[in-house]
């Protein structure tokens, strides 16, 4: 398939009494993508911590607490996300969260086409509140490259967008599009992550899309804060927009963005672009170690 509309979402976090409120949003957000044209959906990262709600204020005030209660819903909450795949025969990344797995927590991320589960990435490489704070684990299984019908598809969750080896392991593996669900409480937070997402496009030649939480959740202390937005970006070469930036959404503000993709220009970026930085990676090994030292001297009065 050559052409793609994505959808992105800036995605806002709520209370629900019980799991239909869950439920109506979830049907709620893909139709309308569905609607829209879109055959890629994607959700932010630790959007499923809405779901610490469902325990009552209590729970959702605990961090310990509300990672235990929203992971309790996942099997329900993979459940739905196929079934709203199916029904719109789409592929959607939806919400990560908390699982847990042979006793350690992981944040994961799971990944659903017309046929149901394609399977899950787990995040990588933790934050400091994940680490000192909430004891949320790195995840074991490494990362997976997804090979579906819209083309190869790797995820890198938010923080892990930010280390290019991850990134670079996917598309040195055939990732045309890397997926960067997030979830952070500044806009320095944020433009860390936007900025991370820029640059594996950039030197993969790839296009990434970065799909936020946005607004507040006081009542849950794991996202009371959320800023950000939603955006699609691709290398800043023939074929692609100048800036690099395909689609973008207004900063906090909740709703799908979305782009329509030519993933022939990926291989062609790669093959013939202006530039290659694809291609000339493995050239760094070769420049690093040999630089020179240079001291000023001071200049004698």
């Amino acid at each position: 398939m050559s052409v793609l509309r994505v959808a992105a979402a800036a995605y806002p976090l709520d209370w629900f009494d019980d799991w239909s409120g869950f439920e109506a949003k979830a049907l709620a957000w893909v139709a309308e993508a569905a609607e829209n044209g879109a055959r890629l959906l994607v959700f932010p990262e630790y959007g499923a911590m809405e779901l610490a709600s469902l325990g009552g204020a209590e729970v959702a005030a605990d961090l310990e607490a509300a990672l235990l209660e929203v992971a309790r819903h996942r099997p329900e909450m993979d459940a739905l996300f196929a079934r709203l795949a199916a029904e719109h025969g789409v592929y959607v990344l939806a919400p990560s969260g908390p699982v847990i797995e042979s006793g350690r927590r992981v944040n994961r991320a799971s990944f659903f086409g017309p046929s149901g589960l394609i399977g899950h990435q787990d995040k990588q490489i933790m934050t400091r509140f994940e680490r000192e704070e909430w004891r949320v684990d790195a995840g074991l299984h490494g990362l997976t490259l997804f090979e579906t019908a819209l083309g190869k598809i790797g995820i890198v969750i938010c923080y892990d967008s930010e280390f290019p080896l991850l990134a670079r392991d996917l598309c040195e593996r055939g990732a045309e599009i890397l997926l960067v669900p997030s979830c952070t409480d500044t806009v320095a937070g944020y433009s860390r992550v936007r900025v991370g997402a820029m640059a594996r496009a950039l030197e993969n030649q790839c296009v990434t899309v970065q799909a936020p939480t946005v607004g507040g959740a006081l009542w849950c202390p794991a996202i009371d804060e959320n800023r950000g937005a939603a955006g699609i970006f691709g290398p800043a070469d023939r074929g692609w927009p100048e800036t690099g930036v395909i689609a973008e959404g207004v900063l906090d503000q909740p709703g799908w963005t979305y782009a329509d993709l030519d993933l022939n220009l990926v291989a062609q970026s790669r093959r013939d672009g202006a530039v290659l930085p694809f291609r000339h990676w493995s050239e760094q090994g070769a420049r690093i170690g040999k630089g020179a030292f240079a001291r000023e001297n001071p200049r004698k009065s």
